[in-house]
């Protein structure tokens, strides 16, 4: 197992290319749990890329749980579902907050949240 990205001409930057393909490898075990990635001075000079685009991309996926920071001991790939739920949760009873706080019956919360899936997910 190892960490496999390509970034080519897309219309997706750069960063969120290399933010993608290290959450769907994470995500679908292809890196497991505990899996330390590369440096993000060593990422970005395998990819040619700037070390400022691999540091956003590593800290996108530590904002989404996807990766933790062990300080000088590296980057390595964190338990993503525990993290994510715990996160969606939180997201869910703000916005549940929010949709009372605004008068919004259930029904009509429920009608937002999706629509909201229905843009996020496609239609399926």
């Amino acid at each position: 197992m190892s960490l496999k990205i390509t970034v080519g001409d897309s219309a997706e930057a750069p960063y969120e290319q290399v933010r993608v393909q290290i959450a769907d490898q994470a995500r679908s075990g292809a890196l497991p749990v505990g899996y330390k990635l590369p440096t993000v001075r060593g990422l970005a000079d395998e990819l040619g890329l700037a070390a400022n685009t691999v540091a956003k991309a590593y800290r996108a996926l530590e904002s989404d749980g996807v990766i933790e920071t062990r300080g000088r001991n590296g980057t390595f790939v964190a338990a993503a579902g525990e993290a994510a739920d715990r996160e969606a949760a939180a997201a869910a009873a703000a916005y549940a907050q929010r949709a009372h706080r605004l008068g919004l019956d259930r029904a009509t919360a429920r009608a937002a949240v999706e629509d909201a899936l229905r843009a996020a997910y496609g239609s399926s």
